[in-house]
C-alpha cells in the first residue's frame, strides 16, 4: 500500500480548507442557541472514537498504522470494532462535521464528501484488501456483520 498522506493530516487539509470556505467563498451562514455545544459534542464524539479504536488495537497488540496495514498480527473485532469496521475515520468524520457547525457556513460542509471520497478510496480500499488477504475467510465474515462506517 503506498499512502502518500497520513489520515490525520487528511483531516488537517480538510478543516483548513472548510475555514478557507467559510471566509472566502461563504453561500451562506447560518446560527442557532447551542450551536458551540453541538460543535463541542461532535468533536468530543470524533475524538473517543480513534482513540476507543487506538485501545482496541493496543489490546490485540497489533499495528495501529495506518502506513502498515500488512503488517497487522490479529483482526481486531472487538470494542469499537462491533459497531464500525472503521472507527477512527468514522470519528475524524465527526470532527469534520464538528468544524462545520463551528464555522456556521454551508460552504465549508463541500468537504466532507471530499474528504469521505479520499478517504474510502486511498486508505479504507486498499486496507480491506490487504486486510483480506491476511484473514481471508474471518474477515469476509467480519465485512458481512458490521459496516463500513456506522
Amino acid at each position: 500500500m503506498h499512502l502518500k498522506v497520513p489520515p490525520p493530516i487528511i483531516l488537517l487539509l480538510a478543516m483548513i480548507g472548510m475555514y478557507f470556505l467559510s471566509v472566502y467563498w461563504p453561500l451562506r451562514y447560518f446560527s442557532f442557541q447551542g450551536q458551540l455545544w453541538l460543535a463541542l459534542i461532535l468533536c468530543c464524539l470524533g475524538t473517543l472514537l480513534p482513540v476507543a479504536g487506538f485501545v482496541s488495537f493496543q489490546k490485540a497488540r497489533t499495528t495501529v498504522n495506518p502506513h502498515q496495514p500488512e503488517s497487522s498480527s490479529h483482526l481486531v473485532t472487538s470494542g469499537v470494532y462491533r459497531l464500525s469496521r472503521n472507527p477512527m475515520y468514522l470519528g475524524f468524520s465527526l470532527i469534520l462535521l464538528a468544524a462545520f457547525v463551528y464555522f456556521g457556513s454551508l460552504s465549508s460542509l463541500l468537504m466532507f464528501p471530499a474528504f469521505i471520497a479520499y478517504i474510502n478510496y486511498f486508505q479504507i480500499k486498499p486496507e480491506e484488501a490487504i486486510l483480506e488477504g491476511l484473514f481471508a475467510e474471518e474477515y469476509l465474515q467480519y465485512c458481512q456483520q458490521v459496516r463500513r462506517w456506522c
